[in-house]
């Protein structure tokens, strides 16, 4: 294995005495056990087992066994001097059928993971919701039913009281424009439901959900730190003609502005995408109030950039994407253009809404590759995308943008949705078949850089 290079330079003392570092993990993508200790069924176990709808026909039964292993891969994260782990809670491990009575064994799973992480000196940061939806709700329309407000309000006040002890920071939610666009109106992720019938009122009442869900944990929980997190990519036009800049910019309201500005008190970006004044209908007295909630931080979670081209012929948006394979650019594993500059921009973006008080990196890794050669894993190219992006946000701060912390994408190899177990984002590589952990140099380069 080639020595890492490490620029003693470059460490995170840099970035001051309060930025928060963290590892990031999601409940569907790394337990396994997915019916054991009374955990019901959600969408995503019913969705991976229907036939062609994830890569090699896996899925995340077994995953990385985290439910049994969580306390291996939590001395990995001490041994890797991370002091904040965020992963999320299972709303079928909680309610196994969505509402009703509280799985007590799923509670005791969560308390051992927390304990464990305290007693190891590591600050737990909970995502609440981690799109994965009970199946039985599902059944009853999921997000597009407005009494899922209630259910998901119910599920946020049990895992406050549950955990609230303990948990100092929450995420309310993670990336809703993903698991809304994915799930509700593509099609490609669970539930599998397409069009803009489905996806509008999944739009509004996953707005309306995350701040019913933060009211509850602030009343709950007066002193906790609440946030939540979204998805965003740095847009840029095709060309300088008119017509690709204004699709951009509509590309640009859809991929990074539909979720945030509601949440914030500024509405949907209707001017922009018209197609969102159809949430009207869905929208009764009151909304516009309850829209919104007073976050104490933001987390963004950025991977690449998109360009945009005009397109006559896509429907609501009359925009495209154009594929980073056809760019001739550097690609990860997932076919995403390696951009560093793209995470500085975003910060640039989010530090323009004056009502965010602080901001972090809640997401930000890459999928090469990886190789084990004699029971070890080089990975200079995750090396090269870490240290460059946490160049690019260091430069933000240094100019005077508030960030306050950077979670790695991810702790280990895990089940990367539709994609399966093929990208690997892990800074630990996993042997599905056996189970092994191996450090990557990735991750001995991230220890190195925070010692």
């Amino acid at each position: 294995m080639e020595p890492i290079i490490q620029d003693i330079n470059f460490n995170k003392k840099l970035f001051g005495d309060d930025f928060a570092w963290g590892v990031s993990t999601a409940a569907f993508q790394v337990e396994g056990s997915y019916d054991i200790g009374g955990k019901g069924e959600s969408i995503w176990d019913v969705f991976t087992n229907k036939k062609g709808k994830i890569l090699n026909g896996e899925n995340a039964n077994i995953a990385c066994d985290f439910y049994n292993q969580y306390q291996h891969d939590i001395d990995l994260i001490k041994k890797l001097n991370i002091p904040n782990f965020r992963f999320s809670i299972s709303w079928t491990r909680i309610f196994p059928n969505g509402t009703g009575e509280i799985n007590q064994e799923g509670v005791n799973y969560y308390n051992r993971v927390i304990d464990y992480c305290i007693a190891n000196d590591i600050e737990p940061w909970v995502t609440i919701y981690h799109w994965d939806l009970p199946h039985a709700l599902e059944l009853k329309g999921g997000w597009t039913n407005r009494d899922i407000i209630e259910w998901f309000t119910a599920f946020a006040t049990a895992c406050a009281q549950s955990f609230g002890d303990r948990v100092k920071h929450w995420m309310v939610m993670n990336e809703p424009a993903v698991f809304t666009g994915a799930g509700y109106f593509l099609g490609i992720h669970a539930p599998g439901r397409t069009g803009i019938k489905n996806f509008l009122p999944a739009i509004h009442h996953v707005v309306l959900s995350i701040a019913a869900g933060a009211r509850v944990v602030r009343k709950l929980l007066p002193d906790a730190l609440i946030g939540t997190t979204f998805s965003c990519s740095y847009i840029e036009p095709y060309s300088d003609k008119p017509q690709d800049i204004a699709a951009a910019k509509r590309a640009d309201a859809l991929i990074n502005r539909l979720f945030i500005e509601p949440i914030l008190g500024l509405g949907y970006p209707v001017n922009e995408l018209s197609v969102l004044k159809g949430i009207a209908k869905y929208s009764r007295e009151g909304d516009k109030d309850n829209m919104h909630f007073d976050f104490d931080f933001i987390g963004i979670q950025n991977y690449t950039r998109e360009i945009v081209k005009y397109s006559f012929f896509t429907p609501y948006i009359g925009a495209r994407l154009v594929k980073a394979e056809n760019r001739n650019v550097q690609l990860t594993e997932m076919k995403w253009e390696v951009y560093p500059p793209s995470i500085y921009q975003m910060i640039k973006k989010f530090n323009s809404y004056q009502q965010i008080k602080k901001l972090h990196i809640t997401e930000n890794g890459s999928a090469f590759k990886d190789q084990v050669i004699e029971n070890q894993v080089n990975d200079p190219e995750r090396v090269k995308y870490l240290k460059a992006n946490l160049e690019q946000v260091l430069k933000a701060k240094s100019e005077g943008f508030k960030v306050d912390g950077y979670f790695v994408w991810t702790l280990t190899d895990n089940f990367e949705w539709a994609e399966g177990y093929h990208p690997r984002f892990g800074l630990i590589y996993i042997d599905f078949n056996t189970q092994q952990r191996i450090i990557k140099s990735s991750g001995y380069w991230y220890a190195n850089f925070l010692k």
